[in-house]
């Protein structure tokens, strides 16, 4: 057994080392990472300025270094350049949204929706150098064609898009979250298995030199925490 490592359940285990602060420099370091991370913002003004694919590998692989069930990493990231497939995936998109917002949305979530300034017009689709489709995978098949379930799927496959968005804001990259329901159409234009499920589109570049954000604020403190010390 090598030097810092020990097994357990008969599995190998290795010793976990990385910084720790003290409380004041941790309490330092946290309220500067919400300061810069409270500047991230849902961007539809995306600019047609090139992104490298090596800056996109490193976004996935640091989602990817999210927690997941039984560390299953229950997610494919796919992304897409091709301008065919862009449109093709504008195009069903709309068609989906229209209907959205033509019949499908009550009243009452289009109300919610009118500060945000979106319709369900999405040429950010076509005009960002990248669309990333994050799809979940429900199951896999082993070599006998077997099936086994994934655990904690749809909270694993947030937590990764949650990581990616904040390292897609480090990059000095935006997105928004889209989410056309129902997104089957991914699933056939990517060509993606049954095993699989889309769960989140994300369009991705830099900002346009004039980029407009909607006007308005977060939940404070009290709205989204209860400490109980």
């Amino acid at each position: 057994m090598e030097e810092n490592t020990r097994l357990v359940n008969g599995h190998p285990h290795i010793r976990y080392t990385r910084e720790t602060y003290p409380p004041d420099v941790a309490t330092k370091k946290s309220a500067e990472f919400y300061k810069w991370l409270d500047k991230r913002r849902t961007v539809r003004d995306i600019s047609d300025k090139p992104v490298p694919r090596e800056l996109m590998e490193n976004l996935v692989m640091s989602a990817s270094s999210a927690p997941s069930g039984a560390h299953k990493q229950p997610w494919t990231f796919c992304l897409i350049a091709d301008k065919k497939i862009k449109s093709e995936i504008r195009r069903a998109a709309e068609k989906e949204e229209f209907k959205s917002y033509s019949g499908r949305m009550s009243e009452r979530w289009k109300r919610d929706l009118a500060p945000l300034g979106t319709d369900w017009h999405k040429p950010f689709l076509e005009t960002a150098p990248w669309l990333v489709v994050v799809f979940k995978q429900v199951y896999e098949v082993d070599e006998n064609r077997t099936k086994y379930n994934n655990y904690y799927v749809g909270e694993s496959v947030g937590i990764a898009c949650g990581l990616f968005l904040t390292a897609l804001h480090n990059a000095g990259l935006v997105t928004l979250t889209h989410t056309p329901s129902p997104m089957n159409f991914l699933t056939r234009i990517l060509n993606r298995p049954d095993s699989e499920r889309p769960f989140l589109l994300l369009p991705v570049g830099y900002p346009q030199d004039e980029a407009y954000v909607p006007n308005i604020k977060r939940k404070s403190l009290n709205e989204v925490a209860v400490f109980y010390d």
